[in-house]
C-alpha cells in the first residue's frame, strides 16, 4: 500500500458528529477527495494525536475545498501561554473562515459510568474519556478565540476573526462482547470498529487464528500494513504480560482473509 493511500485511511476513518443539547457543537465537514501524498511519509515516530494532525494539515494543503490560513497557533498573554488553535481555515465554497479543533481518539463503552450517552466512553486504561475532552473544547479550546489577545494576534498575522467553530473528531470506538452496534445512535454506530472482552475471554479466542498487537504509534495504519502476526500462545503470553501491568492492549485477529480488531481490558 502507496503511503498516500495510508493517508487517505486515516481520512476516510470514521468522524463522530456530536451535537446535543449539552455540546452543541459545529461539525467540521471533509469533503470527499482523493488526495495525492506520493512522497508523504507516515510520522510512526509520533503519538497518535501527533499523527493524526500531521494527515489532517497534509489534507488541508491539498485540499480543493479549504485553505489553511495556520495551524497551532499560540495565543501568548502577558506573561503565560493562554492556549493554543489548531486551525483556522477558510472554505472555498462557502468563503467562510473557520476555527476548527482536531482530536483522534480511541474509546471503549462502559455502560457503568455516567448518566449521558457522552459520559459513557472511556479511554482502554481509563485515562481519559470522551466527555473530559468534549468540556476541554467546550470550555477551554473554544473560547479562546474571542481573547482580545487573539483578536490581536490574528490581526497582526492579517487573518481574518473566524466566524465559526467546528470539530473535527476522529473515534474509534469498541463496545462490550455483549453488545450490538445497532444499540447505540447513529452517529455512534458509525464510528463502532470492534468490541472489547476481558482476559478470561480472550483465553477461548480461536487458537488457530493468527494475532497481531501492534504499537500503539501504529494503530492509525491500516490493518493490512501489520507484518508481525504471531500464533495465540505467543500473543497469550504478551496480552497476560500488559494486563498484569494494568495496560489494555489493542488485538488484530486475522482468520483467512478477515480481520478483527478489539482491545483486552485490565479492569
Amino acid at each position: 500500500m502507496k503511503n498516500g493511500a495510508i493517508l487517505n485511511h486515516f481520512l476516510q476513518s470514521p468522524t463522530l458528529e456530536i451535537s446535543s443539547e449539552e455540546f452543541p457543537f459545529n461539525n467540521f465537514q471533509l469533503y470527499k477527495e482523493t488526495i495525492y501524498s506520493q512522497n508523504f511519509t507516515p510520522p510512526l515516530t509520533l503519538m497518535v494525536g501527533k499523527q493524526a494532525e500531521v494527515y489532517f494539515e497534509d489534507y488541508l494543503n491539498q485540499s480543493k475545498n479549504y485553505s489553511l490560513l495556520c495551524a497551532n497557533l499560540q495565543i501568548q498573554g502577558e506573561s503565560e501561554t493562554l492556549g493554543e488553535i489548531d486551525y483556522i481555515l477558510k472554505n472555498l465554497r462557502t468563503k467562510e473562515v473557520i476555527h476548527v479543533e482536531l482530536a483522534c481518539k480511541f474509546y471503549l463503552y462502559d455502560e457503568s459510568i455516567g448518566a449521558t450517552m457522552e459520559s459513557k466512553w472511556i479511554g482502554p486504561n481509563r485515562k481519559d474519556s470522551l466527555r473530559e475532552k468534549l468540556e476541554k473544547i467546550k470550555f477551554r479550546q473554544f473560547p479562546i478565540i474571542e481573547n482580545r489577545e487573539t483578536i490581536q494576534t490574528l490581526k497582526n498575522l492579517d487573518i481574518e476573526v473566524p466566524t465559526s467553530q467546528e470539530l473535527c473528531l476522529k473515534a474509534f470506538l469498541f463496545i462490550p462482547k455483549d453488545m450490538r452496534s445497532d444499540d447505540f445512535p447513529q452517529t455512534f454506530q458509525n464510528c463502532i470498529v470492534g468490541k472489547w472482552i476481558k482476559l478470561e475471554e480472550f483465553e477461548k479466542e480461536d487458537q488457530t487464528a493468527l494475532y497481531a498487537i501492534p504499537d500503539k504509534k501504529k494503530w492509525l495504519l491500516p490493518p493490512e500494513q501489520l507484518q508481525q502476526w504471531q500464533s495465540f500462545s505467543e500473543t497469550s503470553s504478551e496480552v497476560l504480560k500488559q494486563i498484569e501491568n494494568k495496560r489494555s492492549p489493542l488485538i488484530y485477529k486475522k482468520t483467512g482473509n478477515t480481520i478483527e480488531k478489539y482491545f483486552v481490558v485490565w479492569w
